[in-house]
C-alpha cells in the first residue's frame, strides 16, 4: 500500500509529508525543493479493537496504540513538484510521474489560500481548481504516452496487451477491461483512435490513481472560500482542509516531551514548561483545531479517509487464541494488517505466513467465536484466528 504525495511546487507538499512521517524532507519556500523522491512511513488511525472488547490494553507490535487508537503503518512517497506540460519534459518532467507509478492513491496538496500559481510562483487569487485539473491532465497524458509507445504491439490485439503495457503503473487486466467497457470500446482487435485513447486513459486514471485533495494552509485568509470552490467543482472528490505546518509543529512538540498529542487528535495537552514563543504558536494551533472540529489539523483525517473510504481497505487483527485475543506468546492483538477491498480470510492467512495459507483448514471470528470459511470477506476491525494443519 503506497500513498503518493503530489502537486504543483510550493504548496506545502514536503511539510505535509514530514508531518505525516516525521521524515525531515527538505522544506523551503521555493519551487522544486524536492529533487529526489522522499520515502517514509506514515500512519493511518483506526479504533483499536481492545477497547470494544473490554480489554485493559493491547500489545501492539507492528503498529502503535495510543489512547485506544491503533496507528497502522503505511508507505508514503513525496515526489517533486509537477508543472503544466510535465509530460512534455517541462519542469522536472516525466520522471516524477514515473516515481508515482506504484502509488495506490494520490494526495494532492494545494495551496487553499490561492497565493501560489500552478508554477509555484507567488500571486494573488490563483485558481485552486486549475491545480487539480492540471494534475488530472498530466496523469492522463502520461498514461497515453505509455499506450502510444506500445501501440504497435497493441493495435489489432486484445485488452490483455493493453494491460501488459500499463503493468508498470500498477494497473491490472481487470481494471483495463472495466475501463474499456465503460467507455464502450472494443476489447478485442483494438483499433482505438486518439480520442478513444484519451477517454480510456481518463477512466484508468480515475480507477488506478484516485486523487484526494489536501486543501493546505487552511488557516490562511480566503482558504475557506477556496475549499468550498474545490468541493463544488469536484463533488466526487474528497477535499479536506489541512494545516500541515501545524501538524508538524505538534508532532515535534510531542516528540520533545512538551505536549501529549496523538497524531490526528482534535486536541493536545501541554505537559512541560514551554517558552513564550512556543506557547503562542500552540495557542494559534489550538484555534485552528477548534475551527476544524474533529478533523484536527486535517493531515491524519485525510490519510484515514483515503485509506478506508477511497481504497476501502480493512484493518484486520490475526490472533492464535480467539478467547484471549493473543498470539502464541500471549501478546494481545499484536499485529494489524491493512487488507485490500475484497480480501478474504484465506488472503489474510497468506499475509501472516505462507505456511498458514498452504496448510489452511479454516478460521474463527474471535469476536463472535463463529467458524468462518476461506472465502469470507474481511471487514474493518475483524479479529481472526487462522486454523492450519501441519
Amino acid at each position: 500500500m503506497i500513498i503518493g504525495i503530489v502537486g504543483a511546487p510550493n504548496k506545502g507538499k514536503s511539510t505535509f509529508f514530514s508531518a505525516a512521517t516525521m521524515v525531515d524532507a527538505q522544506i523551503a519556500d521555493y519551487p522544486f525543493t524536492t529533487i529526489d523522491p522522499n520515502k517514509g512511513v506514515a500512519y493511518v488511525r483506526s479504533p483499536c479493537p481492545h477497547v470494544a472488547l473490554g480489554l485493559k490494553k493491547c500489545d501492539a507490535r507492528n503498529s502503535k496504540c495510543e489512547g485506544g487508537v491503533r496507528l497502522i503503518p503505511i508507505n508514503m512517497v513525496d515526489v517533486a513538484g509537477l508543472v503544466p506540460d510535465a509530460h512534455l519534459g517541462k519542469g522536472m518532467g516525466n520522471q516524477f510521474l514515473g516515481d508515482l507509478a506504484q502509488a495506490d492513491v494520490l494526495i494532492q496538496v494545494v495551496d487553499a489560500s490561492g497565493r501560489t500559481d500552478v508554477q509555484g510562483n507567488r500571486v494573488e487569487g490563483a485558481d485552486v481548481c486549475e491545480e487539480v485539473r492540471m494534475l488530472q491532465r498530466e496523469i492522463e497524458y502520461w498514461i497515453k504516452a505509455v499506450l502510444d509507445k506500445n501501440w504497435a504491439k497493441i493495435k489489432g490485439r486484445g485488452i490483455a496487451d493493453v494491460a501488459l503495457a500499463l503493468s508498470g503503473m500498477n494497473v491490472g487486466a481487470a481494471a483495463c477491461e472495466a475501463a474499456a467497457r465503460e467507455c464502450g470500446l472494443q476489447i478485442e482487435k483494438i483499433e482505438w483512435d486518439d480520442g478513444e485513447k484519451m477517454e480510456f486513459c481518463k477512466k484508468i486514471r480515475e480507477a488506478s490513481k484516485p486523487i484526494v485533495v489536501a486543501a493546505n494552509k487552511c488557516d490562511a485568509q480566503g482558504a475557506a472560500a477556496n475549499v468550498e470552490k474545490l468541493r463544488n467543482d469536484f463533488p466526487e472528490m474528497l477535499v479536506v482542509p489541512t494545516c500541515a505546518v501545524g501538524e508538524l509543529a505538534l508532532r515535534k512538540a510531542a516528540l520533545g516531551g512538551k505536549i501529549k498529542y496523538v497524531p490526528g487528535a482534535a486536541n493536545f495537552e501541554i505537559c512541560a514548561e514551554i517558552e513564550e514563543k512556543q506557547a503562542k504558536a500552540l495557542e494559534a494551533i489550538g484555534k485552528i483545531m477548534r475551527a476544524n472540529g474533529e478533523c484536527g489539523m486535517g493531515v491524519q483525517e485525510l490519510i484515514g479517509k483515503a485509506v478506508f473510504e477511497y481504497l476501502k481497505l480493512a484493518d484486520v487483527y490475526p490472533v492464535e487464541d480467539e478467547h484471549k485475543f493473543c498470539d502464541n506468546a500471549g501478546r494481545v492483538l499484536p499485529d494489524a494488517f491493512l487488507m485490500k477491498k475484497g480480501a478474504t480470510v484465506f488472503d489474510l492467512a497468506g499475509k501472516v505466513h505462507t505456511d498458514l495459507q498452504q496448510h489452511f483448514i479454516g478460521a474463527v471470528n474471535a469476536k463472535t467465536k463463529m467458524r468462518v470459511g476461506r472465502d469470507t470477506l474481511l471487514l474493518r476491525g475483524d479479529v481472526i484466528r487462522i486454523i492450519a494443519g501441519k
